[in-house]
Formats: structure tokens, C-alpha cells, sequence
């Protein structure tokens, strides 16, 4: 038997918290983040984590789960969601994915078997001192001797997964083009209920804004130097988020106040279109354009009806 579990994607700022908390209260659900900022301790406000009253007393996981001077990656995002999964359906809840990071939730909705190829520490330190003598341009272009589909596709500043791509031709004699494309044809271990939220780019824009000026007024720049006194650096992947990177510049004396919030305003809206895009690739996802709703309960009681036709509840 396949575990229902239902998903709400979208870009940031969208309202995927609210409506995953709302839908949560009317199906008995509880909440499992696909944030790859949430994840880490310590982050709340410049990861726009929801607090305690916001939640309303329902259940979160995989917020919090990781020191932010801990590596964490996609294989263990998923095993360790897949627990929480596992365990809210044991409990008889609703396991409700809410998160824009696509790769978290194609751990999920595709079978990929991240444990297929071995990690080769050596050549991946090779390759990354290779990138720093030659730059990253000269690794890309050794993809396109070997995997032209994922050198089509990567960025070539996209250095890690460049690196990871070359390492699993490495290894294993094949492009992980091909690994990624065999494991999107094999039965996965869910049904899916997968919602993706949109609205008019000028209003998400604006929301955008709003939202990074609560930011600041909530405390982002006190969160930082907290960060910083604490250890915490600036060339630490979870860092590297959109917020913190660039209030570390303001504290080092790079950017003055007015220049960073336009600059995580400016990252933010960039990111935003970026993850529209990704998911407007996925052909199961069910879109919600929410200016087409007056309110809340509008957008649930489809979202209802929905996920009954899916489960075939009834």
C-alpha cells in the first residue's frame, strides 16, 4: 500500500505556512518542512521559520534539526523526512509536506537512489582545487565531455553539483543524467496530493518586500551578530541563504542598511522566480492561483475536495 501525503509548493512569501496550517487543523495533518533554511537551529527570522502562535498547536517536523556548522544533504533530508512521514501516519495524521525547495521535495516524489553511486572524497577534492587554479568555467567544461545534458543544464558557477556530477560519471561510467532519468520512470512510495500556490508576480513582489522589512524589524541584523559571536561565519553553506549572506557584508562594513535590504529584496524576488520555474516543470502538481479566492476557507474547501479525489475518500 502507497502512504498518502499531501505537498504545498510554491515560491516564497506565497503563503504556504498559513494554508499548510489551516489545512492541517481541518484534516487532523501535521506539518513537514521542505525549507533548506528551517532546518537549522538557531536561523528563525532571516529563514522566516513560523513561531509557536503561528503553528497553533500543530506539529512541525524537520525544523531545527541541524547546527548550522553541520553539512547536511538532499539523501538525508530525505531519510530523515521519510521517518517523520512514517511516523505522523503510524499516529493515523495527515503528513503535510509545506516548502519551496524543490530538490527536498523531489526527494520525495521521484525515486532517486542517492546511495547508487559511492562518494570519491579524493577526486571531489581534485576537482574543487582544480576550480580554485582554473575557475569553475574549466570544470563545467569538463562535463560537456561526458554528461552534455547536465552541462546543458547546470549553471557553470553551479560548482557542487558540477562536481558531483563528474564524480558519479567517475565512478560509475555513466552521466547521472541517465541515473536521474531511469529513476523518474520507477514507481515511487507515495500518492501524492501536490499543491502549487501562485499569484500575480506584482503582488508576490510586494509581498516579498513586506516580508523583508518585518525582517528587519523583527531583528534579523541582532540574529546575525548572534550568529557571528556564537561562531558562526559567513562561508558556512547554511549561511549562504538569502538574508544572512548578505547581512554579514552589511556587518563587515561592505553595504550600508538601505543597500542591503534592497539587495535580499532583489535576491529574494530573483529566488522567487527561479522556484516558479521549477516547479512549473512538474506536470502532477494541482496550481492554486490564489487571487482567484476571496478567502482562506475558498482555497481549503478545494484543496479538500481534492485530496478526497486523490485518496479516494469519501
Amino acid at each position: 500500500m502507497k502512504k498518502n501525503i499531501v505537498i504545498i509548493a510554491g515560491p516564497t512569501a506565497s503563503g504556504k505556512t498559513k494554508i499548510g496550517i489551516e489545512l492541517a487543523k481541518k484534516i487532523d495533518g501535521e506539518i513537514v518542512s521542505a525549507d533548506s533554511m528551517q532546518i537549522y537551529k538557531y536561523m528563525d527570522i532571516g529563514s522566516a521559520k513560523p513561531t509557536r502562535e503561528e503553528m497553533q498547536g500543530v506539529p512541525h517536523h524537520m525544523i531545527d534539526v541541524v547546527d548550522p556548522k553541520e553539512e547536511f544533504s538532499v539523501a538525508l533530508y530525505r531519510q530523515m523526512a521519510v521517518d517523520c512521514i512514517d511516523n505522523i501516519i503510524k499516529r493515523g495524521k495527515v503528513p503535510i509536506i509545506v516548502g519551496g525547495t524543490g530538490l527536498y521535495i523531489n526527494s520525495l516524489t521521484y525515486p532517486l537512489d542517492f546511495t547508487e553511486t559511492a562518494k570519491d572524497e579524493e577526486y571531489r577534492f581534485y576537482l574543487q582545487n582544480l576550480a580554485e587554479e582554473k575557475g569553475s568555467h574549466f570544470i563545467h567544461e569538463m562535463l560537456k565531455e561526458v554528461d552534455p545534458e547536465s552541462y546543458n543544464r547546470l549553471h557553470p558557477n553551479d560548482l557542487k553539483r558540477i562536481i558531483r556530477a563528474l564524480e558519479v560519471y567517475k565512478n560509475t561510467g555513466r552521466p547521472i543524467s541517465e541515473f536521474q532519468r531511469e529513476s523518474k520512470k520507477r514507481e515511487i512510495d507515495f500518492n501524492l496530493a501536490y499543491f502549487g500556490l501562485t499569484m500575480d508576480r506584482t503582488k508576490l513582489y510586494e509581498r516579498i518586500n513586506q516580508r523583508v522589512d518585518e525582517m528587519f524589524e523583527k531583528g534579523l541584523i541582532d540574529e546575525v551578530k548572534k550568529l557571528k559571536e556564537m561562531g558562526y561565519t559567513k562561508d558556512m553553506t547554511s549561511m549562504q541563504g538569502i538574508g544572512y549572506k548578505e547581512v554579514f557584508d552589511y556587518l563587515d562594513g561592505y553595504l550600508t542598511l538601505e543597500e542591503v535590504k534592497d539587495i535580499i529584496k532583489q535576491n529574494t524576488r530573483r529566488y522567487a522566480k527561479r522556484q516558479l520555474t521549477w516547479f512549473r516543470r512538474e506536470d502532477r502538481i494541482f496550481w492554486i492561483n490564489l487571487d482567484e479566492f476571496s478567502s482562506i476557507d475558498e482555497v481549503l474547501n478545494v484543496m479538500i475536495n481534492y485530496i478526497k479525489e486523490k485518496f479516494m475518500i469519501i
